[in-house]
């Protein structure tokens, strides 16, 4: 059976950037750049960003695009007989279906504020005490969370059910478009509110004082973090879009226009966060209070709110669902590959499938709110800490040795597949880099995250 492949190129640059661009763009980049030196923080992340997280994205995309295969399979295709590296897909997968676990709801979050905003919920007289009570009262409710995160679950396996081309494409290109157009709108509309400067010069003035006061170790160890973990590499994510690519266009050029458009609206996000809480005397705070109490505390002060939230939110909405869908279809694509049934059986498994297993984070904020796992964690903390800490930097580091260890693939295949196709190509001087320095660089993140 012939493989599907992206309607043009277009399509693969914003699928896959909609895949990196998620929630940690927005409740945690503006947040740890503003706390880190501002434009200290940001240089820092960019540096970082090109010598790390750009060199794993390129490795993943080049065993999909080699292998044209999924996770197992592209492992398969590609390692040396009688070698293992292939058991690595399978915690792909698993990986894939744990953040799926707790992605689901807090994008079902997402839909839940902007129709209560749509709808007026939110009122100009309320006070900072009552616009925390909806959240409360939402994550209290495990029938309200159920039906937005069903809806969530469903909406995304029926997009990913009309193919590739007709769905996953198609509608990513609508909603990613969509999310550019909300975040400049956002952002020009925060930039003129009265204390705007003051918010900007937190966010993005170079300040020594914030890093004498943090610690320089602190910001580069959060720079390192933050870019490595905005493209969500190691769980063969990005590897399936991979898979689907033509050999026209080399792979680190698309690389950096995936991370581009990943740090675009990473930074974009702080211009509307940080103008609009300095102009209403609001303390930004970073994770789920931020958007979900401090934001909505700002809009309901300010002249139009009601639409503004709406957006806001509808831009949320949009970024979070644009990775819960490539996330489907990685899912989907991986039980056609294995298990030679059709897409349409394979979409149903797997709904119902990520519909039971997202219950217990629903369930953990009310019913099972007593219960509490990984080093007293919550059930959503519990499955971030799996998948954030363990399964994406242990599995980028997987990806990596594979590509440029003797072992696995051998650098030599990777970098001819790498280069192959017009535009930006890796020089063969970064081959001791490749080898000894990055998988150094990643066992320190590794080790930095199990001793949060």
């Amino acid at each position: 059976m012939k493989r599907e492949g992206f309607k043009s190129r277009l399509g693969f640059i914003l699928v896959s950037a909609g895949c990196a661009i998620g929630i940690g763009n927005v409740w945690r980049f503006p947040y740890v750049a503003g706390q880190n030196g501002g434009g200290i923080f940001v240089i820092l992340y960019l540096v970082f960003l090109l010598a790390m997280g750009m060199p794993v994205l390129t490795m993943e995309l080049a065993v999909g695009r080699a292998s044209k295969r999924s996770a197992v399979l592209g492992y398969k295709a590609l390692e040396k007989p009688g070698s293992k590296w292939h058991i690595h897909g399978w915690f792909c997968i698993f990986g894939c279906y744990m953040l799926m676990m707790y992605y689901t709801t807090v994008s079902g979050w997402m839909v839940s504020y902007f129709f209560k905003f749509a709808a007026g919920i939110f009122k100009p007289s309320m006070g900072a005490e009552e616009v925390g009570q909806v959240f409360s009262d939402l994550l209290a409710s495990p029938s309200e969370m159920g039906v937005y995160m069903g809806l969530t679950v469903i909406l995304g396996f029926f997009v990913c059910s009309r193919g590739l081309q007709n769905g996953l494409e198609k509608i990513s290109k609508f909603m990613m478009a969509a999310l550019l157009v909300l975040i400049v709108v956002l952002a020009a509309h925060s930039l003129v509110l009265p204390q705007a400067s003051e918010g900007i010069f937190f966010y993005l003035v170079p300040s020594i004082e914030k890093v004498k006061a943090v610690g320089l170790t602190s910001v580069i160890t959060e720079a390192m973090n933050q870019s490595f973990f905005t493209l969500s590499l190691g769980i063969a994510a990005m590897e399936i879009f991979g898979s689907y690519m033509t050999k026209e266009h080399s792979l680190p050029g698309e690389a950096v226009r995936i991370c581009g458009l990943d740090t675009f609206v990473a930074i974009m996000s702080g211009l509307i966060i940080f103008p609009a809480c300095f102009s209403y005397g609001v303390e930004p705070d970073a994770g789920p209070s931020l958007i979900f109490v401090t934001l909505p505390n700002v809009f309901v002060n300010m002249v139009g709110g009601r639409m503004w939230g709406a957006l806001f939110f509808l831009f949320m909405t949009f970024a979070s669902f644009s990775t819960v869908m490539a996330v489907f279809e990685n899912l989907i694509s991986f039980a056609v590959d294995m298990f030679g049934i059709g897409r349409k059986k394979a979409v149903l498994i797997n709904m119902i499938v990520v519909l039971i297993a997202s219950l217990p984070c629903v369930l953990g904020y009310n019913i099972w709110s007593g219960l509490h796992l990984i080093g007293g964690r919550d059930v959503l903390d519990s499955e971030d800490f799996i998948v954030s800490n363990l399964l994406l930097p242990i599995g980028s580091l997987v990806y990596l040795l594979f590509c440029v260890t003797r072992f696995g693939w051998g650098f030599d295949k990777y970098y001819e597949e790498c280069n192959e196709g017009e535009g930006l190509k890796f020089s063969k001087a970064l081959k001791p880099y490749f080898q000894y320095v990055l998988p150094v660089l990643i066992v320190v993140i590794i080790i930095q995250g199990l001793l949060r």
